[in-house]
């Protein structure tokens, strides 16, 4: 068991280090650690190459952690199993893949480990691992993010809300602890977003950003 967690870690990490932000800029003639917040992410690449390379950025992001996530079940229905009952340790393999992507979008091995903040990344892995958190977290960022249009404040708030939606659904201590670590993690990376939040500087979704706003 061990050496499989092992292994779909290590191939979360893989998944999500790709660092599509980086590489859709680069066929734009960006860099994308050089402009706007120097953050790969796909709020960065909308502010600095529109709407469209922006939103590939994004579902090629979430499609990483739900690939990552999904990896251990895929195996084992390759292999001739059962489909998943979510119960058995599929489950934590499940996990291990959703931590290695988070991981890797973070701290990219083709980047030099810079990377996202690992929002859509996360998304994707939840809605793969806990449908009802994934999309109680998803429906939290939309109407904080049309309140407020800060993408970062709603992103804070979404990733709140799953270890509160894991305690809610009675999910397994495996679950609500990941749920809650995994919204540390977030937090954790807006940390600059939320100083500009509280002083008033943060920049609100269609406007420009300035070089350390992301």
């Amino acid at each position: 068991m061990l050496l499989l967690l092992f292994i779909f870690v290590a191939v979360g990490y893989l998944l999500g280090s790709l660092p599509f932000g980086y590489l859709m800029a680069r066929t734009k003639g960006v860099n994308i650690f050089e402009v706007g917040s120097r953050n790969p992410g796909a709020t960065n690449v909308r502010r600095v190459l529109g709407n469209g390379p922006g939103n590939m950025v994004l579902a090629l992001d979430a499609a990483k952690g739900a690939l990552a996530t999904s990896a251990p079940w895929a195996w084992r229905l390759a292999a001739g199993g059962s489909a998943p009952t979510g119960a058995d340790n599929y489950g934590y393999l499940a996990i291990a893949g959703l931590i290695g992507s988070l991981l890797g979008h973070s701290f990219s091995c083709f980047t030099k480990f810079r990377g996202g903040k690992g929002v859509a990344t996360g998304a994707g892995g939840f809605l793969v691992l806990f449908p009802p958190g994934g999309l109680a977290a998803l429906v939290v960022w939309l109407i904080v993010l049309a309140a407020t249009r800060y993408i970062s404040l709603a992103s804070i708030a979404a990733a709140v809300v799953l270890p509160v939606a894991a305690i809610a659904f009675k999910r397994s201590v495996a679950l609500t602890v990941l749920s809650a670590g995994v919204a540390a993690f977030v937090i954790l990376r807006h940390r600059e977003n939320i100083s500009r939040l509280l002083a008033g500087t943060e920049s609100k979704i269609g406007r420009k950003a300035t070089p350390s706003q992301s």
